[in-house]
C-alpha cells in the first residue's frame, strides 16, 4: 500500500511540475509590450547606418525579462517594402522564432513561407537591441508586418561559452551585480 501512495504522490508532484513549467513558458514570463508610437518600429538606413522609424499601425507586442529573444511583433504599414529595400539594410536570410500560441498575429510557420516565396523582405530593424542580439522586421507585400529579436554571431558567441573575439563589442555590466 505505501507503494502505491509513493507512486501517486510522485506523479501528482510530476503533474503540478510539468504544469507549472507549460504556464511559465507559455503565458508566465511573457507581457504585453505597450505601443509607444513611432519608435515602435524601426530599421536600419542606408545612408546613416541608423535606426529611423517607418510609418505603421495596429502595432502589438510580446516580450519577456527571461530572454533578450522572446520579442515578438506585429504591425501594418503603408510603405511598400519594394521602397525600403531601396533605402534601408536588407537581410538576405531569416527564421522567425516560434510565438505563444495566444499571440495569434505571429504566425512564424506562415511568416517563413513568405519570405521563402519572396512575398515578404526581411530588414535590419537594429544592430545590438540587447548585448549580441538584433531585432528583425519582416514587411510582406501586403503591408503586415513583423519583427523578433536574434542573437547576432557576438551573442551566439558569448551564449554558447566560445571565444567572443576582438571583433565583438565589450558586454555592458551591470554595475550592481
Amino acid at each position: 500500500m505505501r507503494g502505491k501512495l509513493l507512486a501517486l504522490g510522485l506523479l501528482i508532484c510530476a503533474v503540478v511540475a510539468g504544469g507549472a513549467m507549460y504556464y511559465l513558458q507559455i503565458y508566465g514570463y511573457y507581457r504585453e509590450v505597450a505601443a509607444t508610437g513611432p519608435e515602435d518600429v524601426v530599421i536600419v538606413a542606408l545612408a546613416s547606418n541608423a535606426p529611423e522609424p517607418i510609418a505603421h499601425s495596429g502595432f502589438r507586442a510580446i516580450d519577456a525579462e527571461s530572454s533578450p529573444i522572446r520579442y515578438r511583433a506585429c504591425f501594418t504599414t503603408t510603405v511598400s517594402p519594394d521602397a525600403l529595400a531601396e533605402t534601408h539594410w536588407q537581410i538576405k536570410a531569416a527564421d522567425p522564432r516560434n510565438a505563444p500560441g495566444w499571440f495569434d498575429c505571429f504566425d512564424a510557420a506562415a511568416i517563413a513561407g513568405q519570405i521563402a516565396d519572396g512575398s515578404a523582405r526581411v530588414f535590419m530593424g537594429q544592430k545590438n537591441v540587447h548585448y549580441g542580439v538584433d531585432r528583425i522586421v519582416v514587411i510582406t507585400d501586403d503591408g503586415h508586418g513583423f519583427a523578433w529579436n536574434e542573437l547576432n554571431d557576438c551573442g551566439a558567441k558569448a551564449y554558447d561559452g566560445t571565444v567572443v573575439g576582438e571583433e565583438c563589442p565589450e558586454p555592458e555590466h551591470d554595475p550592481g551585480s
